[in-house]
């Protein structure tokens, strides 16, 4: 009955892991504990903890870095097997899509927003101005998907949220193509998207993204 056991510890390890993610406690793109960590955190051997570990890897929920550690990709293993499909999709049709889904949440966000997203979404918006001065273009690549995510996760739609998660890895790869590229920031252009959603001017937050967009996708045309 060993085997039986052991699967079963296995299996008890995997939920936990998949439960601090869905609950927040590891967002998407931060990276988890290390193995000795998490089995001093689950009170499990290392091998168990490795095995749990590759299961929510081959979920798509993790994702493992040579020499950096294990990330995590999606907060569910719907979201990572629509993660591994968007991974081999055309980026410009993954940026149409995107663009649907920031205008509506654009608009969303400007009604629902509370004052933790207006707090947040400003920080956020002065943290991406200033990675431009810096030039690096791998900081100025996660200022700019960690603003449209908070935009996102301002319309306090799980849905949505989850959906867009699941993009974020060829989102990354498209930003950074495009800011090596042009080293095209389109400040003014994200000013006025979080000036409209903070103001809870849905139209005008719309507009705002729907402008932002227009140029991104003629790029891909």
């Amino acid at each position: 009955m060993q085997p039986v056991r052991r699967a079963s510890l296995i299996s008890q390890v995997t939920e936990q892991l998949r439960t601090e993610i869905r609950s927040g406690t590891w967002p998407v793109g931060s990276k988890i504990p290390t193995e000795p960590a998490l089995s001093e955190l689950t009170g499990t051997g290392r091998n168990t903890v490795r095995e749990a570990v590759q299961a929510l890897v081959h979920a798509g929920m993790l994702e493992r870095r040579q020499g950096s550690g294990t990330y995590v990709v999606a907060t569910s293993d719907l979201g990572g097997t629509l993660g591994n499909y968007f991974a081999g999709a055309h980026e410009r049709d993954v940026l149409e899509l995107r663009r649907a889904l920031d205008i509506t949440a654009a608009s969303l966000a400007a009604v629902r927003r509370n004052d933790d997203d207006i707090a947040s979404l400003t920080s956020l918006l002065r943290a991406r101005a200033a990675t431009w001065e810096g030039n690096d273009i791998a900081a100025a690549t996660v200022a700019d998907v960690a603003l449209h995510r908070a935009i996102v996760a301002a319309s306090h739609n799980t849905v949505y949220l989850e959906f867009y998660d699941s993009l974020l890895p060829i989102i990354e790869t498209t930003i950074h193509q495009h800011i090596d590229a042009t080293g095209e920031g389109f400040h003014s252009r994200h000013e006025n998207l979080v000036a409209a959603v903070i103001a809870g001017d849905a139209s005008a937050a719309s507009d705002a993204a729907r402008d932002l967009f227009e140029g991104l996708v003629a790029d891909f045309s």
